[in-house]
């Protein structure tokens, strides 16, 4: 696989931006930006056990952070998702893609038992609806 760069300069007023674009299959990725680690989905719960906030990152299910404050839990594993990128790109592990860079179709492919396919398919029936739509409002709830 051959990797080409590209590098593009940016001026401005007062200063002159230089940044290496890599060039990977057809996919152009800016350096900078490619695992950027306020890219990742984070949310932050109260731990009762702790007695602290925890900061969690979706993406990376075995990192957390505690903290006294929100702000602090957010900011906490922020820094550590960002150390970890710093690790893994330095090992080149590749990094998990953030969710908010994925391209989802909308197509859910769910397997249930035939007696509540067959329950579903005459709730929809009854209401004037598709099974899609059913479903998906039953999601939606």
């Amino acid at each position: 696989m051959a990797l080409s760069t590209q590098e593009r300069t940016t001026k401005t007023s007062k200063t002159t931006k230089t940044t290496k674009t890599t060039k990977t299959k057809g996919f152009i990725y800016m350096a900078k930006q490619l695992y950027n680690p306020e890219k990742y989905t984070y949310r932050v719960i109260w731990s009762n056990e702790d007695q602290e906030h925890v900061g969690l990152c979706a993406e990376f299910p075995s990192l957390s952070y505690l903290a006294p404050t929100v702000s602090e839990a957010i900011n906490g594993i922020v820094a550590l998702v960002g150390d970890v990128l710093a690790e893994m790109t330095k090992s080149k592990e590749t990094p998990p893609e953030p969710l908010s860079l994925q391209q989802f179709k909308g197509n859910i492919a769910v397997r249930v038992p035939p007696e509540r396919h067959r329950e579903l398919m005459m709730e929809a029936a009854e209401a004037g609806v598709s099974l899609n739509r059913l479903i998906s409002d039953k999601l939606a709830r």
